[in-house]
């Protein structure tokens, strides 16, 4: 997410709140501390963003994936 200061907030407002539209969240510092978020009005609240999971039945992982490259790492540590 991207940091802006006051004076650049200021400077920037409306393409910052275009951007903010679109989805991109920003936030305003004030002497270099956090002092706003902005999101768009129809943007989840932070505790209802989906992270964990979000790419389910994207990919499988195979069922060898911990022993993958094995031998070749063995090899490369001299074993």
């Amino acid at each position: 997410m991207e940091s802006v200061n006051m004076h650049e907030a200021k400077t920037r407002l409306s393409q910052l709140v275009a951007r903010a539209a679109k989805g991109e969240a920003f936030i305003i510092a004030k002497a270099g501390k956090p002092v706003a978020r902005v999101t768009a009005i129809d943007s989840p609240e932070e505790s209802q963003q989906k992270r964990i999971g979000f790419m389910a039945g994207e990919f499988t992982v195979p069922d060898d994936f911990d022993r993958m490259g094995q031998d070749e790492i063995i090899e490369m540590f001299g074993g």
